[in-house]
């Protein structure tokens, strides 16, 4: 394998899957698949998992909700999906926990560094939750700041699209797929990759990001083989 620790960040909306709304099974069922797939192969496994499919902060600022409110109820989505994958993964027989930025004694541990590093040199996947614990913070921002915290070779961004294009590819049929860019080119082109917060984290740490498509089965394999999966950014 290409890597040893990896950070796989999941949008929540990719949980949806052909649903309009919440969790579908079937979507939750693969992705926990393919990680198991990752473990058994000694790949130690964290992972940040965003919570749009239940509610984002930005919808209650728009509602007229106090943003670090609707924040906060965006981190406990994060939460409701982090227990979702939990329990696909050990249902699968993958050893699993689940730390969270907000104390929630009662169904995940704290988050502790030094713990999760323990764990995942154990062989367990966890699971950080609750995003950085601060509003005004998004979960590509947690999904960086753990990452680099607990020394991961790489972030893996499982998404809907299979890379980073000169457009969005859903709007401009002539949109082109980059395998490699820089962090510079991304900033220069204007292209969406994370938000600012989280990509100039990456940058200044020398972090690359994978963004592939994560709802092709066997995909997060191939990205882990070195295969020419997605994109990769780097400095």
């Amino acid at each position: 394998m290409k890597y040893n620790r990896i950070l796989l960040k999941l949008s929540g909306e990719s949980l949806m899957g052909e649903k309009a709304f919440g969790i579908d099974n079937n979507r939750l069922a693969s992705y926990a698949e393919q990680i198991r797939e990752l473990v058994d192969r000694d790949v130690q496994v964290a992972i940040v998992i965003g919570g749009g499919n239940i509610f984002r902060g930005v919808q209650a600022e728009e509602g007229g909700m106090d943003r670090t409110h609707g924040d906060y109820m965006g981190m406990l989505a994060t939460m409701i999906n982090s227990m979702a994958l939990q329990a696909a993964l050990e249902s699968k027989g993958v050893q699993t926990r689940l730390q969270s930025a907000i104390e929630m004694k009662e169904i995940a541990e704290p988050y502790v560094r030094r713990r999760a590093v323990r764990h995942l040199e154990k062989g367990r996947v966890v699971i950080f939750g609750a995003g950085t614990g601060n509003p005004y913070f998004t979960t590509d921002s947690a999904a960086s700041l753990r990452a680099i915290e607990i020394e991961a070779q790489v972030i893996l961004k499982g998404t809907r699209v299979d890379g980073v294009y000169t457009a969005d590819p859903e709007k401009d049929p002539t949109a082109t797929k980059y395998d490699n860019i820089s962090f510079d080119d991304v900033y220069a082109n204007g292209l969406k990759v994370m938000d600012m917060t989280a990509f100039t984290l990456c940058k200044e740490n020398d972090l690359p990001i994978i963004v592939f498509d994560m709802d092709t089965p066997g995909n997060l394999k191939k990205v882990l083989n070195g295969d020419q999966v997605g994109t990769i950014v780097r400095n």
